[in-house]
């Protein structure tokens, strides 16, 4: 089962959270990413199914190695892409917004000519 736009964004904001407080939590995943907490669970629930996570009721997530690779890979492309159109001079709400939606329907062949262009700056 491919990982939907939705559960990257899931696993990037578990990523984020663990990174900036150690721990991510139901509660704070839904405050993050601005849902209802069983949408979290539902999505946690699947993200254990894709071995990305394990996650026991009321604990705190963990990332796999394997979720902490695609998470990282989701993040770094995310910032990436909030760089590329900085650059362009979109000011850095409207880039993180705009890079969040572009991350996801951008070919890989479009990722890597951008990412080479962001690294010749």
């Amino acid at each position: 089962m491919p990982m939907t736009k939705s559960l990257e964004d899931y696993l990037e904001a578990i990523h984020c959270l663990i990174q900036k407080t150690g721990s991510a939590h139901v509660a704070e995943i839904a405050k993050n990413v601005g849902v209802k907490m069983p949408s979290v669970n539902n999505a946690v629930i699947e993200l254990s199914k894709l071995g990305l996570v394990t996650y026991e009721k009321y604990q705190s997530i963990k990332l796999t190695k394997a979720g902490e690779a695609a998470a990282v890979s989701i993040y770094e492309r995310h910032k990436m892409l909030t760089k590329f159109l900085m650059q362009l001079g979109v000011p850095e709400d409207c880039a993180e917004e705009d890079a969040c939606a572009m991350e996801h329907i951008l070919s890989a062949t479009t990722i890597d000519c951008i990412k080479r262009f962001v690294a010749k700056e």
